[in-house]
């Protein structure tokens, strides 16, 4: 009898745990510190707690990298400024190895659950560097961001429109990883910084242990420039304005601004899957997001509640036009369930 209940017992455990059983899930982001790392993390987290599937996290990763891994079934999902799947689907950049007719399959591949602002581009420096702002960065030394990337790029397109110069000539470009990003900002290898921020962002608030900064807006007249539009034109890249109030910082951070309000260009992106991925899997791990945006991704860190999670308009997320991606069929589903609208073109 005894030796009965203990193999019911063991049966109703085994059936139990068969019944709810999960998806094993990969997932490849940035460090875990940024938007797309907590984004990623965040939908691990909102994952498990609806029972859809456990994510196992790689972070850290080079973001061209990951997408090309996602395209090619090696991973299930990461994080992917637009840029990079727009590089994919014509064979350049980082991607010009594989040829624009693979890259264009390869991106063919690719689908989005949901969008979000990845940073803002920006000019910042301390206080003690005595510089004056866009206009005071010729002959100086700038650290644009890590050796490759577009991160990179993005620097020099926006030291270009603020000021003319480039790179080697009007003014000398240092390039470090982002694991050394502060320890670079604290020692003085650098006069000044352009590079991606969130509001408030991590790395400021970290290397104001060496002393006060100020962060430089575009100045409105550039801002409203054909040639600064043209950057917002950009694939994955969109136009930008907050009031400096809403920024976060507190003391040790002035935002230089000549109407209170910070502008500049925004990159954006999305956590991305391959179009293969089931339907209601997609539709679940969408779901899962959209239900926790403010319970887990806003919670996460002072500047996720501003990073455009949630948004489908596509003046912001940057889909349709020249971003060849679409959202996958069941995000869309998803996403419509719970009252939103996507547009046709992003379907």
């Amino acid at each position: 009898m005894k030796r009965q209940f203990f193999v019911a017992v063991a049966a109703s455990l085994w059936l139990a745990a068969g019944a709810n059983a999960q998806s094993i899930l990969t997932a490849e982001t940035a460090a875990p510190n940024t938007t797309p790392g907590i984004s990623i993390i965040s939908l691990s987290e909102a994952s498990a707690k609806a029972g859809v599937a456990d994510i196992q996290v790689s972070a850290g990763q080079t973001l061209t990298n990951s997408v090309q891994n996602v395209a090619e079934g090696k991973t299930d999902i990461a994080a992917a400024p637009f840029i990079l799947p727009f590089m994919l689907s014509r064979g350049v950049g980082p991607y010009a190895g594989l040829g624009a007719e693979e890259g264009a399959k390869l991106a063919a591949n690719l689908a989005v659950l949901y969008t979000y602002r990845i940073s803002v581009q920006g000019l910042f420096a301390y206080d003690s560097a005595n510089i004056s702002g866009w206009d005071g960065l010729e002959g100086k030394t700038i650290y644009n961001g890590p050796p490759r990337g577009a991160a990179l790029t993005n620097a020099r397109l926006l030291i270009k429109v603020n000021t003319g110069m480039e790179e080697g000539s009007g003014y000398d470009g240092i390039q470090v990883n982002w694991g050394q990003a502060v320890k670079t900002i604290q020692d003085g290898s650098a006069d000044a910084m352009v590079l991606p921020m969130s509001f408030p962002d991590p790395r400021v608030t970290a290397a104001l242990a060496s002393g006060n900064m100020t962060i430089f807006s575009v100045s409105k007249d550039v801002y409203e420039s054909e040639a600064f539009q043209n950057v917002g034109n950009l694939p994955g890249t969109v136009m930008f304005e907050m009031a400096v109030a809403d920024m976060g910082y507190g003391d040790g951070v002035t935002i230089a601004s000549e109407d209170d309000m910070f502008r500049g260009p925004a990159t954006v992106g999305a956590d991305i899957v391959n179009v293969d991925l089931d339907f209601d899997l997609a539709k679940a791990l969408t779901a899962a997001f959209i239900e926790n945006i403010e319970s887990i991704y806003h919670a996460k860190a002072p500047f996720m509640a501003s990073t455009w999670h949630g948004e489908t308009d596509i003046a912001i997320t940057d889909m349709c036009g020249n971003n060849p991606l679409k959202y996958h069929p069941g995000a869309v589903a998803a996403w419509e369930e719970a009252g939103y609208s996507i547009p046709d073109c992003a379907k």
